[in-house]
């Protein structure tokens, strides 16, 4: 599993380098939250949703992914307009995360953002259908 302990990507640029923990980032991208990321947390914090608890922006196996819950080994990724599948960073991240047996669901911000009741009624049907 490669570390990208001392890198994170950010956007559409090349791999920006981090001086820090992914603890300190974590921390850091926990108030820089976008709108979508927003909106998603909202309908999932506090064991509201199906009593499971979720974690954001959470350091996991060397990466740092958006929403988990350990429950049910499941991360949630919530991309920019499209998803990041094909850059590097969020391929190996998920690779190396499936590799441990780490469900991961993806959603873009436009899906949050413009119809977050689908987005739940599908992660709902993706809770209740777990492999």
């Amino acid at each position: 599993m490669k570390n990208n302990s001392s890198f994170e990507y950010w956007g559409d640029a090349s791999f920006i380098p981090y001086v820090g923990s992914l603890k300190d980032r974590a921390r850091d991208m926990r108030k820089n939250m976008t709108h979508a990321e927003c909106l998603f947390w909202s309908s999932v914090k506090n064991k509201q949703f199906h009593g499971l608890k979720f974690l954001r922006q959470k350091p996991l196996l060397g990466y740092i992914v958006d929403f988990y819950c350990a429950e049910l080994k499941l991360v949630i990724e919530i991309d920019g307009s499209v998803h990041n599948t094909s850059k590097e960073y969020d391929m190996n991240r998920t690779n190396d995360l499936q590799l441990f047996g780490i469900r991961i669901i993806r959603y873009t911000n436009n899906q949050i953002e413009f119809d977050i009741k689908s987005v739940l009624n599908h992660l709902t049907d993706a809770i209740k259908n777990k492999p």
